[in-house]
């Protein structure tokens, strides 16, 4: 009796722990789907870096050491991942729907940074903003606001 109490106020502890992981894990998450816009056509331009450590820092308000080191760690991910799910979850799991669509204009923002839009960079959004279960009409909106962005 007296192990299973003691086992319960361990995992208690251990989730209590846990708690800035899942924030690092929210970061990451975003990352990681920001990289894979990137990464999607192939080219990795000076411009599309520069505009996904500016997403980054601005959206989470990170120095610029803790952008290179959740980049880093994001690029393995989307390297090695093989969906996208396991990022998306998270997404769903911690944000509003509101944050949600705030993200996916920023995948739009990193995908217009280098001047064009590949049709690969679009499948890829398009595919990431069904995961995080917004509406068509969300969608083309985020696009718009995005494209509204880099004309500035």
């Amino acid at each position: 009796m007296f192990n299973k109490i003691s086992n319960f106020f361990n995992a208690l502890l251990a989730n209590e722990n846990n708690k800035t992981s899942d924030e690092l894990s929210l970061e990451i998450s975003c990352a990681v789907l920001l990289c894979e816009v990137m990464r999607a056509d192939s080219v990795f331009t000076e411009k599309e870096q520069d505009e996904l450590s500016a997403i980054l820092a601005k959206q989470f308000n990170l120095t610029s050491q803790e952008v290179e080191a959740i980049l880093e760690q994001a690029f393995e991910l989307s390297e090695n991942a093989n969906d996208f799910y396991q990022f998306t979850s998270k997404l769903n799991q911690y944000y509003s729907l509101e944050s949600r669509i705030k993200i996916v204009t920023l995948l739009w923002q990193v995908a217009y940074a280098d001047g064009e839009l590949a049709n690969i960079e679009e499948h890829i959004i398009r595919k990431i903003a069904d995961l995080l279960h917004l509406r068509h009409s969300e969608y083309i909106a985020t696009k718009i606001a995005a494209k509204q962005f880099h004309k500035h």
